[in-house]
């Protein structure tokens, strides 16, 4: 952070236009609840956001955001416009998750607690801090900027986006900063994440899972005694990777998720699956984490084959169910250094933290990216008990309102 970063932040919160962003912020809390309920009533697990998207289309188009859609991977868009743009200006990312991690079926009505004397009241349910706090966000900087008729100095375009959670392995953000004709416009990302007021993630987590299945002929637990046990063997196999020294720093771990195989006491197996978990904030490692896995399980298969007729002999078959990228945003990043002068001008005390987020695939690209908690507080996050309270969002908000017009700013011409 220098002091011409420290005065571009004070330029831009002395702004009549930015006074009444945040004058929309601090009126209109009750709005927010409202589509904060609205939203999260919508059920949206992995790979069937699309009501929800829907929702959201209507709620960009009521705000009379730009070249509104959603594009071919479910991702829902929007754009407010710089003075001067095209199809192919550079644009900021502002975004938020649609899906959750809760399966079909669910029971997603959200409650909203009487509000106390100092509160606006605590939201109950399935969602309602990740990433129901993210996407209420998400349309309240839309508005607030709209409202204050604020022009960017780059295109921001807002993003609702799909496939967040687990299994939906960033397939939103894969999309956008791929196929997408938005992908060579993206300068900046920032993604709304949960609770928290001072919290971002600079550092992506990256990791790869596997599901291993090992598979033979099965058989009879008498007749057939002596052919070889698939969960035997990658029971072997699991243990020795257990083994495996994994470094400190930087931080890497391997977990067993799941496992599963048989299908009665009295029978020898004709499979069985395990679904590892590989993460690490080095891509290097996670390359090399892996190859020593693929290298134990194949060891072991040897070793069950080796005095077993061929007919009888186990496979092995391992795909990656998910891959994310490693990366991290350089502290002497433009990004970075607005980051931290927002924080000083608001009074905040940064918290950086590590994690798996939308931030992951741009930080992997090496564009500059954030993840930013959108402010009240949350808890039994990815439980049917999941709360959100949104007491004092407001800071929050102003925050990532300034860090987004002044990454507008910085894209034309980033200092350096």
């Amino acid at each position: 952070m220098t002091a011409a970063d420290n005065r571009r932040i004070a330029a831009l919160a002395s702004d009549r236009a930015v006074h009444r962003a945040f004058q929309w912020l601090h009126l209109h809390t009750q709005q927010l609840l409202r589509w904060q309920l609205e939203m999260l009533a919508i059920p949206a697990p992995p790979f069937q956001e699309v009501e929800r998207a829907q929702w959201f289309l209507s709620q960009f188009l009521n705000l009379n955001l730009c070249n509104h859609h959603i594009d071919p991977e479910g991702n829902v868009l929007a754009e407010l416009p710089a003075a001067e743009s095209s199809e192919t200006s550079s644009v900021i990312l502002i975004s938020a998750h649609l899906d959750t991690v809760f399966p079909p079926g669910t029971d997603c009505t959200p409650h909203l607690d009487d509000p106390r004397e100092q509160g606006e009241g605590i939201i109950r349910g399935p969602g309602a801090c990740d990433n129901g706090a993210g996407l209420t966000a998400l349309l309240a900087i839309a508005a607030a900027l709209k409202h204050a008729g604020l022009t960017p100095a780059t295109t921001i375009l807002f993003c609702a986006n799909v496939g967040e959670e687990g299994p939906g392995d960033l397939r939103g953000m894969r999309h956008l900063f791929g196929a997408s004709p938005y992908a060579s416009r993206i300068r900046t990302a920032l993604a709304l994440e949960g609770a928290g007021t001072a919290t971002i993630v600079d550092r992506a987590l990256g990791s790869r899972r596997l599901r291993v299945t090992l598979t033979g002929p099965g058989g009879h637990s008498w007749a057939d005694a002596g052919r070889p046990n698939p969960i035997l063997a990658l029971a072997s196999g699991l243990l020795s990777i257990a083994n495996l020294r994994l470094p400190t720093h930087p931080r890497s771990t391997l977990n067993c998720g799941t496992i599963s195989g048989g299908t009665s006491v009295n029978s020898i197996p004709q499979s069985a699956t395990a679904d590892l978990d590989i993460r690490s904030t080095s891509a290097t490692e996670l390359d090399r984490i892996e190859y020593a896995v693929l290298t134990e399980l194949s060891r072991t298969l040897a070793v069950e084959n080796r005095d077993t007729a061929a007919a009888h002999h186990l496979s092995l078959h391992v795909s990656r169910t998910g891959d994310r990228p490693a990366g991290a945003l350089p502290s002497i990043d433009p990004l970075a250094r607005s980051l931290h002068a927002v924080d000083r001008h608001l009074g905040i005390t940064t918290e950086p933290h590590i994690g798996s987020t939308d931030a992951n695939l741009p930080l992997s690209l090496g564009i500059p990216a954030l993840a930013i908690g959108t402010g009240g507080t949350g808890s039994g996050i990815h439980t049917l008990r999941e709360t959100y309270d949104p007491t004092g969002r407001n800071l929050a908000l102003r925050r990532i309102l300034l860090l987004l017009l002044d990454a507008c700013q910085l894209a034309p011409n980033p200092p350096f």
